[in-house]
């Protein structure tokens, strides 16, 4: 490694050190503790100060003179360079020692010399050349002296090869094949790429978190080595991987369980027994466990410890049990519905059934629900029973207010990405307003199935989404006549652009496809409920209109729900960067547009909407904001959203 030329200043030069560099702070030191000595002799609690006209006033921190040591500027032709410096010195920790003399600053600066190359090392500059100047400024109100860096980096240090090596079974088993490929492409520092330390440890850490999420959870880096050129400014990279033995799911320890049973928790997590370590399918049990309502909260570890089979590894789950009942009061709001406050009654062991129940009195200016819900414990195949009944008043039903009760029983499945449910299902629905649609009742049996592969379920960035509702029944009230009901939705988020760097990945724009639609297929003179029909409009559908406004016109000029529904929306997706950094904001740019109808040709008349919003990954869950103008009701609506659900 060639060390590049090094200028000091003149006087950096004649303030060589005589005395150790710690003989001041020793001094300073012994000089404090014999003032806390002397601040133990006995005086008068009334006497005066001896010398109160000759106190040194301070600035407010306990500082004599109010300038700092010295100031530092950083001269540099790469902003990130100067800030970088700037920040990480070791000047910056003595700058405010107010006390300093001139040969103290200048054996801090020939200490600082050795330090800002180390710095510049970890950037990938190993030429660099520097000049220091100290300077005195007497007439300064920060500081009497004043010391100046001037930075030429050089050649930044750029990859030249890379190998990446595997030991163990890893290296053998051709089903490993796929993991070290994929290891290999999302290797984050490239051929090409400038070498940082950063970037150097970032990379081992991400690989390794690989080759350990699946089958080797105690993988490690058995070597690695960096091999700098600083003549040429190239760096060959290398990194051996030790797999260790391939682990398999054993069985699921329940630690903690007291309230409910253990075996329930196992049905409840499907920890996949017998099959090959996948972290991620760890991650998915737990979250599974602590989402049942049953556990407040629940931590899965899979024994790695010597001594244990890899082919049987237990996996514990320390869990803290929720209790029996609990009452949840909740408040929310939104720009559909306003203000919200909700009352949760939960108990998680029913007397008799030993099934989970939940109660909910729901409250917001256009929407009064009364609701509880019954779910049995699932069993091994991972279907459970449930039951629903609900009472509900919604007063943003188009232009009226429609009573409405629901009964449902069945049997669900929640799997890692599909979710399928099959029940008996009764409605009945009562509108209210100028000159009403007839009040309908109907029983009807449905199937539904929701696919989600989203690359993140609380924020995602791509992947996909799919919903589809069938059922099949008879009105129930009037003529009783059969009918078919068909729903579905999906949405498709998109990267644009190339994902060769997983660097700048997140920094892509991203294109957002939405699609809706539906249709209730009977006679005319069926009878439907209102429930079962469609209306659209607001935050989720079409935005720049109110909630659930668009449906059909009657004959009357009011708005009612339509036996047909469809919704489009595209919406572009840009990530903000500022100052170089990727940032926790998006801006958006968005057009929708909807239509309900009780014939499938005025489908065609749709209503539409456009504008620009803003998203917000906050601590707590994305938060969304979108001003849109309705183009038929010419008018702009704010919409806010709090969350991602699907």
């Amino acid at each position: 490694m060639v060390a590049g030329d090094v200028r000091i200043d003149p006087m950096l030069r004649a303030a060589s050190l005589r005395a150790p560099a710690w003989w001041p702070a020793l001094l300073l030191l012994s000089c404090a503790l014999l003032l806390q000595g002397c601040s133990l002799l006995s005086k008068k609690s009334d006497e005066p100060a001896a010398d109160t006209e000759n106190a040194i006033a301070t600035d407010g921190e306990g500082r004599k003179d109010a300038r700092d040591a010295f100031t530092l500027e950083v001269e540099s032709p790469d902003k990130t360079i100067t800030a970088f410096l700037e920040t990480h010195l070791d000047l910056q920790r003595y700058r405010r020692l107010n006390d300093l003399a001139a040969n103290e600053v200048s054996r801090l600066m020939v200490a600082a010399e050795g330090n800002a190359r180390e710095l510049l090392n970890t950037l990938g500059y190993f030429t660099p050349t520097l000049t220091l100047e100290l300077k005195d400024t007497p007439d300064s109100e920060k500081a009497p002296r004043a010391i100046h860096i001037t930075v030429e980096p050089g050649p930044a240090t750029r990859i030249e090869k890379v190998q990446l090596n595997f030991q163990g079974p890893v290296a053998q088993d051709p089903r490993d094949e796929a993991q070290r490929n994929e290891i290999r492409s999302g290797w984050r520092l490239p051929p090409g790429q400038i070498f940082t330390q950063q970037g150097w440890d970032a990379a081992k850490t991400v690989s390794l978190r690989t080759l350990a999420a699946r089958r080797y959870p105690t993988a490690r880096i058995d070597s690695s080595l960096a091999d700098i050129d600083a003549d040429q400014s190239t760096a060959g990279l290398q990194v051996g991987f030790a797999s260790g033995p391939a682990y398999r799911f054993g069985p699921l320890i329940i630690n903690g369980s007291e309230r409910y049973d253990p075996d329930a928790a196992r049905r409840i997590a499907r920890l996949p027994t017998g099959q090959d370590y996948d972290q991620q399918r760890l991650l998915d049990a737990q979250l599974r466990l602590a989402s049942s309502g049953y556990y407040d909260s629940v931590f899965l570890t899979m024994d790695t410890d010597e001594g244990t089979d890899p082919d049987a590894a237990p996996v514990t789950a320390q869990v803290r049990e929720a209790p029996f009942q609990k009452v949840v009061l909740g408040v929310g709001f939104t720009s559909d519905s306003g203000p919200r406050i909700s009352i949760d009654h939960i108990h998680n062991k029913m007397p008799i059934l030993d099934w989970r129940s939940v109660s909910r009195l729901s409250l917001d200016k256009n929407t009064k629900l009364l609701s509880t819900e019954w779910t049995g414990l699932p069993a091994d195949s991972g279907w459970r029973w449930f039951n629903l009944a609900q009472l509900q008043r919604d007063n943003n039903a188009g232009d009226y207010s429609v009573d409405s009760a629901r009964w449902r029983t069945g049997r669900s499945r929640a799997g890692d990405h599909i979710d399928r449910s099959v029940y008996l299902q009764y409605d009945y629905s009562v509108s209210r307003g100028i000159d009403p649609p007839p009040s309908g009742s109907a029983l009807s049996i449905n199937w539904g199935w929701t696919g989600r592969y989203f690359d993140n379920p609380a924020a995602p960035t791509s992947g996909n989404g799919l919903a589809v509702e069938l059922g099949a029944g008879y009105t129930l009230r009037g003529e009783n006549l059969p009918f078919l009901r068909v729903y579905g939705r999906w949405l498709g988020l998109f990267p644009i652009g190339s994902d060769a760097d997983p660097m700048l990945a997140a920094r892509r724009p991203r294109l957002a496809l939405r699609a809706e639609a539906g249709a209730v297929n009977a006679k005319e003179a069926a009878q439907i409920p209102q429930s079962l029909q469609f209306l659209t409009g607001g935050d989720t559908t079409v935005r720049g209109y109110s909630y659930r406004q668009i449906g059909v016109v009657n004959a009357s000029g009011q708005i009612q729900a339509g036996r047909y529904m469809n919704v489009a929306s595209v919406e572009w997706q840009q990530p903000i960067v500022r100052d170089g950094r990727l940032s926790d904001f998006e801006g958006v740019v968005f057009v929708d547009a909807g239509a309900v109808a009780d014939e499938p040709a005025d489908l065609g008349k749709l209503k539409v909407g456009t504008g620009v919003g803003v998203r917000w990954r906050s601590p707590v869950g994305p938060l969304q904001a979108d001003l849109a103008y309705g183009i038929d009701v010419k008018a702009f609506r704010l919409h806010l959203r709090f969350g991602f659900t699907f």
